[in-house]
């Protein structure tokens, strides 16, 4: 499944995408192999300077790379893929050597100094260049980084479907359907002396409820691909030595907190990505809250601030309890206040759990509105991990989810709205086709922002400079 690339129809190239550009593809360090690659609109000379001959296009010659006096540098495999069958869709050269750091940049000096118009590459450069030449969209290119950087196996099924263009395609098909739709209105309002009942005969309404439809599905699907990409953060918060050091350990299978009796053990924050079918969950343990006054020193008022902080950016908290303390007032009315200082937002929008913890000392109370376990024993730990998918809003199983950005949830939320303003507009009796138009153009808009057909500079800046070196 492919999609349409959109790359050629961004805004003109400036001329430093006319460059000819050179870096090291590999990761920093060593490593058995390396790999130097080059792009431009035309490499037969560089090819000729490091290898001493031309190359087959598309096949592997294993030869000697040579320095400016004809003498071998190493001895690997040379790669020339002419334009435009190749990544870039320019002339591209791939040198595969060794994996010394030192080597790799003696083969970057060396292109260097045979084609004095090449420059080392910026971030991202040669998946942009893609991109810029019609290669990829921008979904695409986009996917490409999430495959690298992808955090668990799911993430990285996901990110590949995105990269074949399973995405793209769903966004292709809704563009589809509203382009459909932007010409039959349009051209009843160019023809308006024919008096055809657009609403009726074009079963606009129709079209848009299916369109609207259609979106949704796309979103959810969006939104899981988002969460397997960006994960969840989740704040453990309470009371000093309720244990929350012990369930971060829990939940992570290892001993990365220090655990003991003393309260306050805890003064910063520790934090630990762990899988739940395959949606990275970011735990952040952190520092007791109790009172400024009550801190034993600087540094554990310190570490309570910045408690406050992590909430503050938490996508979920857990407000954890002490079972065994429930009856003291004090402990209580502590966790009464916790609870009233908390962001309202938090709790406003579902992004709240309490969990009343050390199940295996004291029973919880009939009332108890929260989450039972214990960390000790682990019971209660498999439900908590469902629940928090349930706090992330995952519901679609991995297979069917593709990679997707925060960005490319946002420009569907925007086309949602755009649409639901047009079915709007549309189910009134006297329509005005003007404005009705215009919400599918903007619908439209907001779409071609996920592929690229719409897009700024600034925003492929963005994008291409959290890439890395040589890709």
């Amino acid at each position: 499944m492919t999609a349409r690339p959109a790359g050629p129809q961004c805004a003109p190239m400036l001329p430093r995408y006319h460059d000819p550009i050179v870096a090291v593809a590999t990761a920093p360090g060593r490593g058995a192999i390396g790999i130097v690659r080059a792009s431009g609109r035309n490499l037969d000379g560089l090819v000729r300077s490091l290898c001493g001959r031309t190359l087959v296009p598309r096949q592997a010659t294993y030869l000697p790379f040579r320095d400016a006096a004809g003498q071998p540098i190493d001895q690997g495999l040379a790669i020339h893929f002419p334009a435009p069958h190749s990544y870039t869709g320019e002339d591209v050269l791939e040198l595969q050597a060794h994996g010394g750091p030192v080597l790799l940049q003696l083969l970057v000096a060396r292109c260097l100094e045979a084609m004095p118009a090449l420059r080392p590459a910026g971030p991202g450069e040669f998946t942009e260049r893609a991109f810029l030449n019609g290669k990829l969209d921008l979904a695409q290119a986009e996917a490409v980084a999430d495959l690298i950087e992808a955090s668990t196996e799911a993430a990285a099924r996901s990110a590949g479907r995105s990269l074949s263009g399973a995405f793209s395609h769903e966004v292709g098909r809704l563009r589809d359907q509203l382009v459909e739709l932007r010409m039959l209105v349009e051209a009843t309002l160019d023809f308006p002396e024919e008096e055809i009942d657009f609403l009726e005969k074009a079963d606009a309404r129709g079209r848009l409820a299916r369109s609207l439809a259609a979106l949704d599905a796309v979103l959810e699907r969006a939104r899981s691909g988002a969460l397997l990409r960006e994960g969840i953060t989740v704040v453990i918060a309470g009371q000093p030595n309720v244990g929350k050091s012990s369930l971060l350990n829990a939940l992570a299978g290892a001993e990365l907190a220090i655990v003991t009796p003393i309260p306050g053990t805890t003064r910063d924050k520790v934090a630990q990505t762990i899988q739940i079918h395959g949606v990275p969950v970011h735990v952040v343990d952190t520092a007791g809250i109790r009172a400024p006054e009550e801190a034993h020193d600087e540094v554990e008022r310190i570490g309570i601030e910045r408690t406050w902080a992590e909430i503050a950016r938490a996508d979920a908290v857990l407000l954890l309890r002490d079972l065994t303390r429930l009856a003291d007032p004090a402990h209580a009315a502590a966790d009464a206040t916790i609870a009233q200082r908390l962001p309202e937002g938090i709790a406003a929008s579902g992004r709240l759990l309490t969990v009343f913890n050390k199940a295996d000392a004291a029973p919880p109370p009939a009332d108890a509105a929260g989450l039972v376990l214990s960390a000790r024993t682990g019971a209660g730990l498999d439900r908590l991990r469902e629940r928090l998918l349930e706090l992330a809003g995952w519901h679609a199983p991995p297979e069917d989810v593709f990679i997707a950005r925060t960005r490319h949830v946002q420009a569907l939320r925007r086309t949602r709205e755009h649409l639901q303003r047009a079915e709007e507009l549309a189910a009134q009796r006297d329509a005005v086709l003007d404005l009705l138009a215009e919400e599918l153009r903007l619908a439209h808009d907001a779409l071609g922002e996920i592929t690229g057909r719409f897009t700024s500079e600034d925003l492929l800046g963005e994008i291409f400079g959290r890439f890395c070196i040589g890709k």
